[in-house]
């Protein structure tokens, strides 16, 4: 009988968490589109995933206003309110205060809005987490139902996974964050809550954004000529990755937090700002720079895309040493399909007869898995946001597989040194 109310406390919980989750994600979808119409004057889709029809000067106003007013919340709420819990630390028990997460990730979504560097998937995974901690909170004290820390731990992880996947539309995607990253445990129990919140909260996000593709690729299928390409794509792009990894952990690390960040981080916003002028594609999560290397179709974008990628991974990891919080997936994914658009061009023996999109996704997602340390998430997000079909699962596996053994490499040795 214990176990039975154990089961229906579990089975309740997961459809309620994943509903907050799934209507936390459009709301703060919808307050993106607001800040981004509000400061740049244009919506966001994937056929035109950044302000390029505004002045320079507009877009550097926007990065600069918008910085400055992130920096006085941040700094405000970081003097003033409790402190931000990251999701590893709620998963293992420590409380996500309420006010201070909201604050948090509104102003994440706010950043990104007016063109930051930065990426917006950490926001609707910490405003599901604290959901569902406060859930699990009003279960024990009102429905008399205890359920157990770990099952607990499984819910907030789950959450978190949800979040994302109502965001980006990405049900096996969030699975695979809430069980390879966030609770690291995989069992029939942690794989059928995570991909029931994930696949509930999904349908609830697309209410708004509907079943489309975040980028847009080439309608051609991936052959077997593709795997020279592929193997040189995840080997550079795995280095790269890890390098990418130890920049964005740095600047966690040593993050601004005191009175500093009231003019470090309009300074980066500036400097954001001055490059958004001549390369719009720099700013926001990354969208804009993945889905101009994605859809290129000449070498003669090289020059643009080797600028942008470098101005990306520099902006983002300073934007993150200056105080703002934010996320690096879809920064990665932006720097890796770069990456595998120049490999393309300049080793043309290799990419012969391979469209250039397809070395562009396989870039992303190898950058993208060594970055995050998650190649199973790294790949079905690719699967998913770009609605890929069956034929790009053994290229983007090889490559992947490629990039974790150079960039595990590479971090176990810096590791050491």
């Amino acid at each position: 009988m214990k176990e039975t109310s154990h089961n229906h406390a579990l089975f309740c919980s997961t459809l309620v968490i994943a509903v907050l989750a799934g209507v936390g994600a459009v709301i703060l979808s919808l307050l993106l589109t607001f800040t981004e119409h509000v400061f740049l004057a244009f919506e966001e889709t994937a056929a035109h995933p950044y302000a390029g029809l505004i002045t320079g000067t507009h877009r550097l106003l926007s990065l600069t206003i918008g910085g400055i007013i992130a920096a006085v919340v941040w700094w405000w709420m970081r003097r003033t309110l409790k402190p931000t819990v990251g999701l590893a630390t709620a998963v293992d028990g420590q409380r996500m205060p309420v006010v201070t997460t909201i604050v948090h990730v509104v102003t994440q979504i706010f950043y990104v809005g007016v063109g930051g560097s930065v990426g917006r998937e950490l926001a609707p995974r910490e405003l599901a987490g604290m959901l569902a901690q406060q859930w699990n909170a009003w279960l024990t004290k009102h429905a008399h139902w205890q359920l157990s820390v770990d099952d607990q731990r499984l819910l907030i992880a789950a959450a978190a996974g949800a979040g994302f996947a109502g965001v980006y539309i990405a049900p096996l995607t969030g699975t695979m964050f809430a069980v390879e990253v966030l609770y690291k445990q995989v069992s029939k129990r942690s794989v059928i809550v995570s991909l029931s919140m994930s696949a509930i909260a999904t349908l609830i996000g697309s209410l708004l954004k509907g079943f489309k593709p975040y980028y847009l690729v080439g309608p051609q299928n991936f052959g077997v000529r593709a795997i020279p390409l592929v193997i040189v794509v995840g080997l550079l792009c795995g280095a790269a990755g890890a390098g990418f990894r130890k920049a964005f952990k740095w600047a966690n690390q040593h993050q601004t937090r005191g009175n500093g960040l009231l003019w470090q981080l309009p300074l980066v916003a500036f400097g954001t700002g001055l490059i958004a002028m001549t390369y719009p594609q720099i700013m926001g999560n990354g969208r804009a720079l993945a889905q101009t290397a994605i859809g290129a179709k000449t070498i003669d974008l090289l020059p643009l895309l080797v600028l942008v990628a470098i101005f990306k991974a520099v902006m983002t990891v300073l934007t993150l040493r200056a105080g703002a919080s934010g996320g690096t997936l879809t920064p990665s994914i932006a720097i890796g399909a770069s990456m595998g658009l120049m490999v393309a061009m300049l080793v043309t023996p290799l990419s012969a007869g391979v469209p250039f999109w397809q070395a562009g996704v396989i870039g992303a997602g190898a950058f993208l898995a060594v970055s995050q340390q998650a190649p199973f998430m790294a790949m079905f997000m690719l699967f998913e946001v770009s609605h890929l079909n069956y034929s790009a699962l053994l290229p983007l596996g090889i490559g992947i597989c490629c990039a974790m053994v150079v960039g595990n490499l590479v971090l176990e040795k810096r590791a050491l040194g």
